[in-house]
């Protein structure tokens, strides 16, 4: 524990004893760190940035002015129990942003991933699962429990439901209130979100080939056209999965979940 002797603090900001403070870190002016805080290298705070709560930030992440990050959760529900919040690697924390951390019905543990971007004002629920490379626009609120795919997009001024999963490789559109499950690769946008298709722009900037993504138009056709509920239409699909993106669509849809699909429309 401690300051380590290369970290730069500015002489307003508040760095609790019981903090860690990691190799290059630069802590800007009124800036407050917790007692339980731990910041990996290089982080960087900038004015008035805090951290606080049973928090790890890790190796060069940047937390902009106003951002509130390890804060307790907004649950009636939660009683002060010691939980956690854990912050992957090179994420940028945009101004406004708010990091709540986990609550003991909900295991305990927010996490964010690695190299996601959580943009003015986005808010990281109590609990909630972020995977890597994950994009958070203005003013979007991912409720507690909620679990996100890594390489997700959800547009500015959107609303995640509660135990809501996002697969894998989803985009969402802005103004976009999402209440049911959004397979992997989906592209959902409305008001009240609907399944529109593929986020197929995403997918060739992330270099799926021809066929890949032919077969994943396939997989969609099926979901949307074939006989039976959509639970069956999945089922069958698990048949004639040939490819990976696939077999991940219908795992997705056959795992557990807390709420139903958006399908097809």
């Amino acid at each position: 524990m401690g300051i380590d002797a290369s970290a730069e603090v500015h002489p307003s900001a508040i760095v609790e004893e019981g903090a860690t403070v990691g190799a290059g870190c630069q802590i800007g002016p009124f800036s407050i760190v917790g007692p339980k805080v731990k910041l990996g290298a290089g982080v960087v705070l900038k004015s008035h940035a805090v951290v606080t709560g049973l928090t790890e930030v890790g190796d060069e992440t940047v937390v902009f002015p106003g951002a509130v990050v390890g804060e307790i959760p907004q649950d009636l529900k939660f009683r002060g129990e010691e939980t956690r919040l854990v912050v992957g690697k090179r994420n940028r924390i945009r101004e406004g942003a708010t990091l709540n951390t986990g609550t003991e019905g909900g295991g305990g543990v927010t996490r964010i991933g690695d190299d996601c971007l959580l943009m003015t004002g986005a808010h990281v629920g109590h609990d909630a699962q972020v995977g890597d490379r994950v994009v958070i626009a203005n003013q979007t609120a991912l409720a507690g429990h909620c679990i996100v795919g890594d390489d997700v997009i959800i547009g500015g001024l959107s609303g995640i439901h509660q135990h809501v999963r996002l697969g894998r490789g989803a985009i969402i559109g802005a103004l976009t209130m999402v209440t049911h499950d959004v397979i992997p690769y989906g592209l959902v946008h409305a008001s009240r979100g609907e399944l529109e298709g593929l986020n197929l722009v995403g997918l060739r900037r992330r270099g799926a080939d021809r066929a890949e993504i032919e077969a994943l138009r396939a997989a969609y056709k099926h979901l949307a056209e074939a006989d039976g509920a959509f639970m069956d239409r999945a089922r069958a699909l698990s048949d004639r999965a040939e490819t990976p993106q696939v077999r991940e669509i219908v795992e997705f849809i056959l795992g557990h979940t807390d709420r139903s699909f958006l399908t097809p429309r």
